[in-house]
């Protein structure tokens, strides 16, 4: 006898939702996926995929394709706006640690990877928004949540409480053509820039500066950033000279402040953003949502019930990710400090010394 399938609804299309939906697939589940953007995205900045995150592509049968889309970071550097040293991101220990390094790839390139890999045509449907993920209980054995930081899934079912939370500062990221080749973080008083090179000879960049919440100059961010940043060092400069402002993407920096008391409700699972949006400072916001769709979705795969894979995945994901979360906070206080600032980097100094760059 031929078992009905169980069913799944993802809202929200991106990393995390598309990883969930291809695991569920792969394991026997009929997956509907509700995306509110008309398409994939077409351009966007690279990520930092770290071993753990690579385990999970590894789980999902893409480790070797987005290794070989990718490129390894070989370095790393917090600097001072002369351009002195603060401190050295120790990449050799991190794979002796783990048996991996981390890889640099784009946004649009992951997200492409994942879609075909999830069906490609009609895994998704786009231009279709769920405000109210309510609507969709009942339908289904098990709903994820995972439409990002400012999640009306989140909003409906634990309250407007539970909410992305401005943090003080204001960031401006993009693109442009050369390859600086290596990997540095430049920390001024209240403003930093950070330079990644990533794939098809283009270097990937971003700067944050403190600020009011949604001051920005439509038409003028480019000659904003020269004008905060052009007298920094020679690496930072490379990338200023080389702007153009339709390049320029600025947007204000949120965190999800206070932390959720569960990622589960009832029969929905929220995860990525939805769950634990934190501030972009370890560079591991798409990480941690790869490992929620992974430990998620396996859960789901073997429990016996649905109530004991999503309180399996709760126990697994929650302190983990609120940790991640805490100390990427920390770590941005600490970069858009504007007083004491020897002291902040004589700080970042032995931490990364002593601990060393989390995996």
């Amino acid at each position: 006898m031929k078992l009905t399938p169980r069913t799944a609804a993802v809202v929200g299309g991106g990393i995390g939702g598309l990883a969930a939906a291809l695991h569920l697939r792969e394991g026997g589940w009929s997956v509907d996926v509700f995306e509110r953007a008309r398409r994939l995205p077409a351009a966007g900045t690279a990520l930092g995929l770290w071993p753990g995150a690579l385990a999970a592509l590894d789980t999902l049968g893409l480790g070797e394709q987005v290794r070989d889309r990718s490129r390894p970071q070989t370095s790393g550097a917090f600097l001072r706006p002369d351009g002195g040293r603060i401190a050295t991101l120790d990449v050799a220990a991190l794979q002796r640690r783990t048996g991996d390094v981390v890889r640099l790839i784009s946004r649009p390139g992951l997200l492409a990877l994942l879609y075909e890999a999830a069906g490609g045509e009609g895994a998704v449907t786009f231009a279709r928004p769920v405000d109210d993920i309510r609507a969709l209980d009942g339908a289904y054995d098990v709903v994820i949540a995972a439409d990002g930081l400012n999640s009306a899934a989140r909003t409906t079912l634990f309250g407007s409480r539970y909410r992305a939370r401005y943090v003080g500062a204001s960031s401006w990221r993009g693109t442009v053509h050369g390859d600086t080749g290596a990997v540095t973080e430049t920390w001024g008083e209240g403003l930093r820039f950070g330079v990644t090179p990533t794939t098809g000879g283009r270097t990937n960049w971003f700067a944050c500066a403190v600020a009011p919440e949604g001051r920005h100059e439509p038409g003028r961010e480019a000659a904003v950033l020269r004008s905060r940043f052009g007298h920094w060092h020679a690496g930072v400069r490379h990338v200023l000279e080389r702007l153009d402002e339709p390049g320029v993407l600025r947007l204000d920096l949120y965190h999800l402040d206070p932390p959720l008391p569960s990622y589960v409700r009832g029969r929905t699972a929220l995860i990525g953003d939805a769950a634990h949006a934190m501030t972009p400072d370890l560079g591991r916001g798409a990480c941690e949502a790869l490992l929620d769709a992974v430990e998620l979705a396996r859960a789901l795969r073997v429990s016996p019930d649905v109530t004991t894979a999503l309180r399996t995945y709760d126990h697994e994901r929650r302190s983990a990710t609120q940790r991640l979360a805490r100390r990427a906070r920390l770590m941005n206080r600490m970069a858009h400090a504007r007083r004491l600032t020897g002291l902040r980097n004589a700080a970042m100094r032995a931490a990364l010394t002593l601990g060393g760059p989390p995996a």
